[in-house]
Parts: structure tokens; C-alpha cells; sequence
């Protein structure tokens, strides 16, 4: 399986879809499904009845997964760009194909 280029942590910006343009954090990286959660962006909404473990119910909001398709990581100045790979020093490093920027430090 190929290494992923967009990792936990990364600062990414959506392409495409309603929440096209929002950035954010990588909060989970799902690499089997091809998915990323990305945190304040696809939030989903759950209307959840009072139960015996949630006695409150209500309205319940959750990131839920994005294609990683949709997503591209961020550079310093906040625009997107792509991600390729490059060996230095005899390791294998993400970099930043706008800028020439190593994203792994």
C-alpha cells in the first residue's frame, strides 16, 4: 500500500463540496477507507432521543469523514498544494510541491 500524503495533523483546506474553502486540522486519517475527519469541517447533525445513557437527547454534531480527494494540504501562506515525495538523506520525506517545503520535520 502506498504511503499517505495527508496525514494526523496536517492543516488541510476542503476543494470541493458545501464546505468548500474551510481549513482545518486532521484529526483522524483513515487510510484503508481513502478518508480523513477533518475538525469543524462536514459536521453532521443527529437529533437523539433521551435515553437511560443520554438522559438530555437533543441535537448531537460530529466531523464526519471526507474523501481525501477533497482535501489539500495548506502551506505557510494558506494556499493548497500538492504533496510529493522525495529521499533525503536516505529518507523518504513529504514535500510541498508549490513551495518545495518539507512538511515532515
Amino acid at each position: 500500500m502506498a504511503t499517505a500524503k495527508i496525514k494526523k495533523g496536517d492543516r488541510v483546506i476542503v476543494l470541493s463540496g458545501k464546505d468548500k474553502g474551510k481549513t482545518g486540522e486532521v484529526t483522524m486519517a483513515l487510510p484503508k477507507d481513502g478518508k480523513v475527519v477533518v475538525a469543524g469541517v462536514n459536521v453532521a447533525v443527529r437529533h437523539v432521543k433521551p435515553s437511560q445513557g443520554d438522559p438530555q437527547g437533543g441535537l448531537k454534531r460530529a466531523e464526519a469523514p471526507l474523501h481525501v480527494s477533497k482535501v489539500a494540504h495548506v502551506t505557510a501562506d494558506g494556499k493548497p498544494t500538492r504533496v510529493r515525495f522525495e529521499t533525503q538523506d536516505g529518507k523518504k520525506v513529504r514535500v510541498a510541491v508549490k513551495t518545495g517545503d518539507k512538511i515532515d520535520g
